[in-house]
C-alpha cells in the first residue's frame, strides 16, 4: 500500500514513517512538511503539489491543514486518515461533506487501547453513572499546547453516552466555592516532562472507587493505529469512519 504522510517530520509523522518502514506491505511514497530536512523520499511543502499516486494519505499535521488535505483526497479519490484534534464545527461539516465522496477515518486518538477504553467508559457510566461521581485526569508532556487533550474530551463524550442525564464538563474548580454538582464530569490536565499521554477515568461512589486508565509510552501506538486505519479505509466504501469502525 502506497502512503503519503502529511506532516511527515513532526512527532507523530516521524512515528508513522517508522511504522510504515517496519510494515512489509506499506511504502511511503511521499511526504509533506514545511520543515526542510533530508529524506530518502520525495517531500513537498504543500499536499496539492504531490505528484506520486497513493492508496491513502495520513494527516499528522493539525487542524489548519484540513481543507488542503480534504481537497486533495476528493480531487485524487484518495482515502484519508485524519489524526489531528481541535476541529471546529465548520471543519466537522467539511469532513462530513468530503466523506460523501471519499473514505475518511477521523479520530482524536488512533490508539486501539484508548478506543477500547471509550467502550469500557460507556459501560461503566451506564452501570455506575447514577450514583458515582465521574472525574477525568489527563497528563502530557510540557510542550503540548491544548488542554484538556482531545482524547480527554473524547473520553468525556463516551461517558456522556452512557449516562441517563445531561452532564456538565467542569474544567476549573478553584473559582467555585460550592459543593460538587451531581451531574458534573470533572476535567483535570497535567503538563510536565516528556509524558507521552496518560488518561484516567475515575468513578467515585460511596466507599468505593472504580478507575479506568491508559498509558502510552511512545507515539508508535498512535502511529500503528493510523496505519491500521489507512488499511481499513482502502477496503470500505466512501463515508466517515472512526477508530471504533477500524477495530470492529
Amino acid at each position: 500500500m502506497n502512503i503519503i504522510v502529511n506532516g511527515c517530520f513532526g512527532k507523530l509523522g516521524s512515528a508513522v514513517r517508522r511504522v510504515i518502514a517496519d510494515d512489509a506491505g506499506s511504502v511511503l511514497v511521499a511526504g509533506v512538511d514545511l520543515v526542510d530536512a533530508p529524506a530518502d523520499f520525495p517531500v513537498y511543502n504543500a499536499i496539492s503539489g504531490v505528484r506520486e499516486k497513493a492508496d491513502a494519505v495520513i494527516d499528522c499535521s493539525g487542524a489548519p491543514a484540513l481543507t488542503a488535505v480534504l481537497e486533495y483526497a476528493v480531487k485524487t479519490n484518495t482515502p484519508a486518515v485524519l489524526c489531528a484534534t481541535g476541529y471546529s464545527d465548520a471543519q466537522q461539516k467539511q469532513i462530513d461533506e468530503a466523506a460523501r465522496r471519499v473514505q475518511i477515518v477521523c479520530s482524536s486518538n488512533m490508539s486501539v487501547g484508548i478506543n477500547l477504553l471509550c467502550e469500557l467508559a460507556k459501560t461503566c457510566a451506564r452501570v455506575l453513572g447514577g450514583s458515582f461521581d465521574v472525574e477525568i485526569v489527563e497528563a502530557h508532556h510540557n510542550q503540548k499546547l491544548d488542554a484538556p487533550s482531545g482524547t480527554a474530551v473524547m473520553l468525556a463524550d463516551a461517558v456522556k453516552q452512557g449516562l441517563d442525564y445531561e452532564a456538565e464538563l467542569v474544567y476549573d474548580r478553584h473559582s467555585r466555592r460550592e459543593k460538587r454538582g451531581e451531574h458534573e464530569i470533572g476535567m483535570s490536565s497535567i503538563r510536565g516532562g516528556t509524558i507521552v499521554g496518560e488518561h484516567e477515568i475515575i468513578f467515585a461512589g460511596r466507599d468505593e472507587v472504580v478507575k479506568l486508565s491508559h498509558s502510552a509510552f511512545s507515539k508508535e501506538v498512535f502511529a500503528a493505529g493510523a496505519l491500521n486505519a489507512a488499511k481499513f479505509a482502502v477496503s470500505v466504501k466512501p463515508g466517515r469512519y472512526s477508530m471504533k469502525d477500524v477495530i470492529g
